[in-house]
């Protein structure tokens, strides 16, 4: 007889890529390698393009902004371009004057930078490694000097002869012609001012023809899923333009405190240093530095002294930490959706591929690949490597640990959960299914006896730890802290047995430690005491209840023959309930499983039998104290 399927608890990653049929590695990797050749070889009309994508994301919303207020398409896309070029002339302008200003100034400060060398040199100590392997190397000089000497001398001489006399030779060439001088110094500007024209055209094209190129791409996309398309185009689109509004934000933010901060401390030129920092910040980790190193240099030589350079340097230093441990959090939140480290590979390889300009395209053009992978199936896997998501659900993450044997990590997922969740949704939603995955694989063979139950045994570990934190901080608890204590010392009112291995054992450990939190004296049970002889060694009184708990989905039979023996060892007034903790619940009604286990009770997770249990036993309430007359 074939043996039924398995729950699984992954139906949404399967539901993801049904629809996809099977792409081969080989041909993914083929497909890879041949983008990646396109892009590199591609570059030259590529990067202008990635470009003014860019700055179309940055502009189109003012764009619509002036169509929605009454003006046309084309008034609309020149006004943003006017005003564009305005912008870029006028902080032009300004860095230009800036730094013509600079250079007038710096022969004044030609004194400050001598006087610090000679500070540097005396404040040496004679006998340091400096002074030491200077004195070494000149040593060797001077012996290597008188070796040479010696064999010279050594050497037969010949008969001396008057060597001629040097004849002097001027070499003078003819002055350049106008043109060459022209292409001598306008040749290395040609290629920037055309890349820059030619962005110009893409951008002012893109924005013209916008909702016509969004068409096109759906059609080319997939236009027989228009809905997936549209909400991918407006996913990345919308991604992209919050994170170039937000790094403005910052680096506006970052710019103005740089330029007021070298002001009162006597750098010249804060308002260049502000500009700068503002701009460069724009360029992913190296931006940054290089805007911090030019006003730091020279804080070294516009005063005679020491002060100027530290508090430049605390300056930067404060305002790097201020902004990435405060202000990018804030600000960005969730407005890329990647991972840190997804940032940093991406900063590599498109520098790597593209130069600076794929430095500066890094993070936008990861945000579309990402996007790609939400939305199409067969490029999944770049959501998974590159997306800020969690890899792994929380279940899985737990069952892991678990695996690897690994309790303390287990313990701190756990710890992390019970932040923003009960207690009672970290067992249903967590543990419980990652111990329903161990019983799978143990079905499956995946798994031997001694794996299961240490994992069962790292599980209940962890179990015993979370109350012990309770009861050394009840005042922490949401629920009731009070019974803890006094539960104690009362009989046990309910059974928690694990019915079959350590991993339903644990489930029961889960069960008794929720009804102890809500002042019901609960107990664990072994499956051992209630197997065979050792049944009649349980007490029959004081006890208002059973569970039996099963992470097996087929153990019905198992269920109602030891649901049989416990009605013949304690009776009909105790209630009986089978609890049943796999990873899916049965397609059979609720009445037929009932009927088949013989049980009074049936529930289908903790949180279900903590309701029940609730209705047909009483808490126990500790005896209020009489007040003093």
């Amino acid at each position: 007889m074939a043996r039924p399927p398995l729950p699984t608890l992954w139906p949404r990653a399967m539901a993801v890529g049904s629809a996809a049929p099977p792409v081969s590695a080989a041909a993914m990797v083929a497909g890879l390698v041949v983008v990646v050749g396109a892009l590199y070889l591609g570059q030259e009309i590529l990067i202008p393009l990635a470009l003014a994508i860019l700055l179309s994301f940055m502009l189109a919303p003012i764009v619509i902004r002036l169509r929605r207020w009454g003006l046309g398409r084309v008034p609309s896309v020149l006004a943003v371009v006017v005003l564009l070029f305005v912008v870029l002339l006028g902080l032009g302008s300004i860095v230009a004057s800036q730094v013509v200003h600079l250079a007038n100034n710096l022969p004044r400060y030609e004194w400050n930078l001598r006087a610090k060398i000679s500070d540097l040199r005396f404040a040496i100590p004679g006998g340091g490694v400096v002074e030491r392997t200077s004195e070494m190397l000149r040593d060797l000089s001077e012996e290597l000097q008188e070796a040479t000497k010696k064999a010279e001398n050594k050497a037969p001489s010949a008969p001396a002869e008057e060597p001629p006399k040097p004849l002097q030779v001027q070499v003078q060439e003819p002055a350049p012609p106008p043109l060459q001088t022209l292409r001598d110094v306008g040749g290395p500007l040609v290629g920037p001012i055309a890349t820059a024209g030619l962005v110009l055209v893409f951008v002012i094209f893109m924005l013209l023809q916008r909702e016509d190129l969004r068409d096109r791409l759906i059609r080319l996309a997939g236009a027989s899923d228009v809905a997936r398309t549209t909400e991918a185009m407006n996913d990345a689109a919308r991604r992209i333009s919050r994170y170039l509004l937000m790094q403005l934000v910052i680096n506006v933010l970052y710019g103005i405190p740089v330029g007021v901060g070298l002001y009162f401390i006597g750098v010249p030129n804060p308002i260049l240093w502000g500009l700068l920092a503002a701009i460069l910040r724009f360029i992913p980790y190296v931006g940054p530095v290089i805007a911090a190193l030019f006003p730091i240099a020279l804080s070294f030589a516009v005063a005679p002294g020491w002060s100027v350079p530290a508090m430049t340097i605390a300056l930067f230093v404060t305002l790097e930490l201020f902004s990435n441990n405060v202000l990018e959090p804030w600000l960005y939140g969730a407005s890329t959706g990647l991972s840190p480290v997804a940032v940093l590979v991406a900063a590599v390889f498109w520098t790597t591929l593209w130069g600076p300009a794929g430095l500066l395209l890094s993070t936008p053009l990861t945000v579309c690949l990402v996007v790609l992978g939400r939305h199409v199936p067969h490029l999944r896997f770049f959501d998974v490597l590159l997306g800020d998501e969690p890899a792994l659900e929380p279940e899985l993450k737990f069952y892991q640990r678990l695996l690897a044997r690994d309790p303390d990590e287990a313990t701190e997922l756990a710890e992390e959960y019970l932040e923003d969740e009960p207690l009672d949704k970290l067992y249903d939603a967590v543990v419980m299914p990652a111990l329903a995955l161990a019983e799978q694989d143990r079905l499956r063979g995946s798994l031997d006896r001694s794996a299961v139950e240490g994992m069962a045994e790292d599980t209940i570990g962890i179990i015993d730890y979370l109350m012990e934190e309770e009861e050394r901080a009840p005042e922490d608890a949401e629920e009731a802290a009070a019974p803890l204590a006094h539960a104690s010392t009362e009989p046990a009112a309910v059974l928690c047995i694990g019915a079959r291995n350590g991993l339903d054992r644990a489930a029961a450990a889960m069960l008794a430690h929720l009804l102890i939190r809500r002042g019901i004296g609960a107990t664990t049970v072994p499956r051992q005491e209630v197997a065979g002889r050792n049944l009649s060694r349980l007490p029959r009184h004081g006890i208002a209840l059973i569970c039996l708990f099963y992470l097996n989905p087929r153990a019905m039979q198992h269920a109602q023959r030891l649901t049989r023996r416990l009605r013949h060892h304690f009776g009909d007034q105790v209630r009986i309930m089978v609890g049943l903790g796999t990873a899916e619940p049965s397609p059979e009604p609720r009445e037929e499983r009932l009927e088949a286990t013989g049980a009074d009770l049936l529930a289908t997770s903790l949180r279900h039998a903590v309701r029940q249990i609730e209705e047909h036993v009483q808490p126990e309430r500790p005896e209020a104290t009489p007040s003093a007359a």
